[in-house]
């Protein structure tokens, strides 16, 4: 089973930035479509961002199209989630996932995900 740790959450103002990092285990990153998820208090996850396995291809939720940027570096085994212009109501836990199967599209649906990290905290002040 990967583990995938994220990490770069932390507290910033309204209008900032943040770079989340998630790191996989294993030898077969290069070969699984990635995702980005958040859960905020008392609200169900919600999908955020999605890369293919080449990096090619990306996807991402209209709540944030425009503002954060998903990349990846299969040499390092990382996917980037890169966070501007943050708002209030982008206040989450924020979870990488790894697609189900080889070289599965790109999908918005949790249940197409087999492996979670543990989160990074985002908190955007107002």
């Amino acid at each position: 089973q990967v583990q995938l740790v994220e990490s770069g959450g932390g507290l910033v103002q309204a209008g900032g930035s943040l770079r989340l990092s998630c790191v996989a285990s294993g030898r077969t990153f290069s070969s699984y479509a990635m995702g980005w998820f958040r859960q905020a208090p008392g609200k169900e996850r919600e999908f955020v961002s999605a890369i293919n396995w080449s990096g090619g291809s990306s996807d991402y939720a209209e709540s944030v199209k425009g503002r954060f940027t998903i990349s990846r570096a299969n040499a390092k085994n990382t996917v980037f989630l890169q966070m501007d212009s943050l708002k209030p109501e982008d206040t989450a836990v924020y979870y990488c996932a790894r697609r189900r199967g080889w070289y599965g599209v790109m999908s918005a649906s949790p249940d197409e995900y087999d492996s979670w990290g543990q989160g990074t905290q985002v908190t955007v002040s107002s």
